[in-house]
């Protein structure tokens, strides 16, 4: 791989941004795919706030300006075709994630490196949508990606020791610790994480205890960052449930069965901070 590759970032939503944002911090040309200059303002506007943050805290080492000349945007998905890496970054759901590939697979090479950021999916049934399965594998980012030191990387069955080997060198190179994973249903983190959220929700549901509460007995009695509740919030209580639905379809179904009143809440809209409501209201 050349020394000034170009990544190409498919979808500009929260984790999208994030993980283009990622790449040009790290120095890499980033072109982000997605709909359109709605969204694509959503994404400069979250770059730039988290951009600005970090330069508060000391942790950017030079101009945000010069980071975000690295990115641009683009929704044509041929504008992509001089990149050699692709990241594919958009929700949760299968039907569209398969379709994305499906699209993408007519400007890969036989050079290209494809990866996807699925925190739940099967990283072998989304190979199977490119021609070069042996170039694909999974490359899991964790939420905010520009602040999360975790990146999982998963091979797929058809996944070569090479590509393993370079998207390994490329979590270090981006500055974040890799961990393997079994292609397993949720993998590591979100196998654990998601189900406590989802007892958290329970809890709520069943007045345990009210929201503070429940998030303040994780954060100071297992010295959590943030409660399960609040970080529920934060990944999009959509998320949560699609993944909690695809453990729940591959695994054992009652011990992953989502809470209703997650699924009440989804369904109402309440997201969490996107959406400014969830198990707490934000600004």
């Amino acid at each position: 791989m050349k020394e000034n590759a170009k990544v190409a970032v498919l979808g500009a939503g929260q984790m999208g941004s994030g993980i283009g944002q990622v790449f040009a911090t790290a120095g890499y040309s980033v072109k982000i795919y997605d709909l359109g200059k709605q969204i694509f303002e959503k994404s400069r506007n979250r770059i730039r706030a988290s951009l600005e943050k970090l330069e508060s805290k000391c942790l950017v080492c030079e101009k945000i300006s010069n980071i975000e000349n690295r990115i641009s945007y683009y929704a044509k998905m041929e504008k992509l075709q001089d990149c050699d890496i692709f990241l594919e970054s958009v929700f949760e759901d299968f039907s569209i994630k398969t379709s994305i590939f499906c699209e993408l697979a007519n400007i890969l090479t036989e050079s290209s490196r494809v990866a996807t950021n699925t925190s739940s999916y099967s990283v072998a049934s989304l190979a199977s949508c490119v021609p070069w399965p042996e170039k694909f594998i999974g490359f899991h980012f964790m939420n905010p990606p520009p602040v999360m030191e975790l990146l999982e990387v998963i091979r797929g069955p058809r996944t070569s020791d090479e590509t393993f080997d370079f998207f390994w060198q490329l979590a270090k190179k981006l500055k974040k610790t890799p961990i393997i994973s079994k292609d397993s249903p949720g993998f590591v983190l979100n196998r654990i994480l998601i189900p406590m959220i989802n007892e958290a929700v329970s809890a709520l549901q069943e007045n345990v205890s009210s929201a503070e509460q429940i998030d303040a007995a994780l954060t100071l009695g297992a010295h959590h960052p943030l409660g399960p509740l609040a970080l529920g919030d934060l990944i999009g209580l959509d998320t949560v449930l699609a993944i909690l639905k695809t453990l729940q379809n591959n695994l054992d179904g009652s011990k992953y069965a989502p809470c209703p009143l997650l699924e009440d809440y989804v369904a109402r809209g309440f997201l969490g901070k996107k959406t400014k409501r969830g198990f707490y209201e934000y600004e």
